[in-house]
């Protein structure tokens, strides 16, 4: 048979808790009554049987009979005068040498007077606390001195009153009626208090229990540090509530960042629109938005968080895309080599199809004449690349562009002051992946305009190499970029599209990512017509070097 333990409520912890504080209370105050009570005693009663002693000093009947022999029987009524009036435990007479002569106790006729310090052998009074004949008594002692003119001050003996000092437990029945008040009291302030703080508590902790609070608090902390992906709460007032490890690394947040508020850690711009839910055109629930922050590329999802239609907060949920961006790169370069097969095999179709009609024709010498101008054509195609672009890969992805832009009717024109000479394979790689972000974009804002508008449509491209650094220009006849979003196109992950329509892409964020790593910029301005993108990054050693200081 398993028995198990009844586990205590919240009301009925509190109530024992109050309880247990009440009785501590209780018993200190009881403890300070009483070294009050006695030092009141002390003082009060300590003063009155120094008084009472040094007026029966001052007795003629005293003086007079203490030098006569057999003083106990004469000083005997006396003694038990005082005893009744004064309302005094004992009275004692010694002599000279101090030697009991009277006392109201007769037991101690004959015995010593006890003595604290020489005061009473030297004349002098004395009040304290002493043991008479066994029980503990507050007296005061006196000295009698004589009166008479041939022995004046002469030290006749001594007169000592005493009164039995109150036990602890007497004082405590003296005081047991308040006590026992503000014992009932107290435990009925404790009851209700403890009751109102028990539905106040469980009324903010949705009625859980602190053992089911704590569980609950375990059950977060797992969740929370078990799952890869950053998780940040919010308050209404902006402040962080909640971090888990990751979400701290990735945004590169202080240990001690909980308590603080957005603009306390330096968080600004578009991470800052994403947590806050401001900016967004679904208003506070923000869904897959792009965000660079510090050379990592993020996905955040952020959703209020609402209870009885009051919104408490906010939590946002982030994933780093870096690695994803990373390999979207480099597909990007298949799906280049891909499409320039594709634009590739349609030229030649169409141009086979063109041929082989001429052939029906009969016209044989006009097709020599074709198939020389397309040899042409393509020699100085070749030859422009070839003698302003030398490195290979920059060169093909523009011979691949170039297809594609013949395409979709689109004039890719190579600036007469491009001059690149040959790359390292890791920056031919940045450069090619930032131009082919930037024709990208440009082709598909020249392609829209000459759609909607029937304008000719060209995109120019312009590469300018120094010693330490690659700047690429990339023109184009679009509609250009509205000024609100000159910077927000790269901190936001827009491409040339996403500035048109809203939708958010990855292309020019990593183009961002890719210049900033590498020590550069990029900017967007506009022109009459269109938009010129412009680039710079670092190549060589000098970019390893600022790539390191980036990270």
């Amino acid at each position: 048979m398993v028995v198990t333990s009844r586990r205590h409520t919240l009301a009925g912890e509190l109530l024992v808790l109050q309880l247990a504080i009440v009785v501590l209370v209780l018993v200190a105050v009881a403890a300070v009554s009483l070294a009050q009570s006695k030092a009141t005693f002390d003082r009060v009663e300590g003063r009155r049987v120094a008084l009472l002693a040094e007026e029966m000093a001052g007795n003629p009947l005293l003086r007079t009979q203490l030098v006569r022999p057999a003083p106990a029987e004469t000083l005997a009524p006396l003694l038990q005068t005082r005893l009744t009036q004064s309302n005094v435990s004992s009275v004692t007479v010694a002599d000279e040498h101090g030697e009991i002569v009277a006392a109201t106790n007769p037991t101690l006729v004959g015995t010593l007077l006890p003595v604290d310090g020489t005061s009473v052998s030297q004349a002098r009074g004395w009040s304290g606390e002493l043991s008479v004949d066994g029980v503990r008594e507050l007296v005061a002692q006196a000295p009698v001195l004589s009166v008479e003119p041939k022995h004046i001050g002469e030290h006749l003996g001594t007169v000592m009153i005493g009164r039995v000092s109150p036990t602890a437990w007497q004082r405590l029945n003296g005081a047991s009626s308040y006590l026992l008040a503000y014992l009932g009291i107290a435990s009925v302030l404790g009851v209700v208090g403890s009751w109102l703080l028990a539905r106040r508590i469980k009324r903010q902790t949705f009625g859980l229990e602190p053992r089911e609070i704590a569980g609950l608090a375990e059950h977060r902390e797992a969740m929370l540090f078990g799952i890869a992906e950053g998780v940040i709460a919010l308050d209404p007032q902006l402040r962080l509530t909640l971090v888990n490890e990751v979400g701290r690394k990735l945004l590169r947040l202080p240990e001690d960042c909980v308590g603080m508020s957005l603009a306390d850690l330096g968080i600004e711009g578009r991470l800052y629109d994403v947590l806050a839910g401001t900016g967004g055109k679904h208003g506070a629930e923000r869904r897959d938005e792009v965000v660079v922050r510090r050379g990592l590329v993020l996905v955040m999802n952020r959703m209020d968080v609402m209870k009885d239609g009051r919104r408490l907060g906010s939590v946002t949920t982030l994933r780093d895309r870096t690695e994803l961006a990373q390999l979207e790169r480099e597909l990007g370069s298949f799906r280049s080599s891909t499409e320039l097969l594709r634009a590739q095999a349609h030229e030649f179709s169409n141009q086979l199809h063109t041929i082989s009609g001429l052939i029906q024709i009969g016209e044989h010498d006009e097709v020599v004449r074709y198939v020389r101008a397309l040899r042409k054509h393509r020699e100085s195609l070749d030859l422009t690349l070839t003698s302003r672009v030398r490195d290979r890969a920059v060169a093909a992805l523009l011979m691949a562009k170039s297809a594609l832009a013949a395409e979709r009717k689109v004039r890719l024109r190579i600036s007469e002051l491009t001059a690149l000479e040959r790359l390292e394979p890791m920056d031919a790689a940045d450069v090619a992946t930032v131009l082919g972000n930037l024709v990208d974009n440009a082709l598909d804002a020249a392609a829209a305009a000459a759609s909607e508008h029937g304008d000719d449509a060209w995109v120019e491209v312009e590469l300018r190499q120094d010693a330490s650094s690659v700047e690429i220009v990339v023109r184009d006849s679009g509609p250009g970029v509205a000024p609100e979003l000159a910077q927000e196109v790269f901190s936001h992950g827009f491409t040339t599209k996403a500035a048109q329509g809203g939708d958010r892409g990855i292309g020019l964020a990593l183009t961002r990512l890719v210049c900033t790593r590498r020590g550069g910029e990029v900017s967007v301005a506009n022109t009459e017509p269109g938009a010129v993108f412009t680039a710079r990054m670092s190549v060589g050693q000098l970019a390893d070097r600022e790539t390191e200081e980036v990270r």
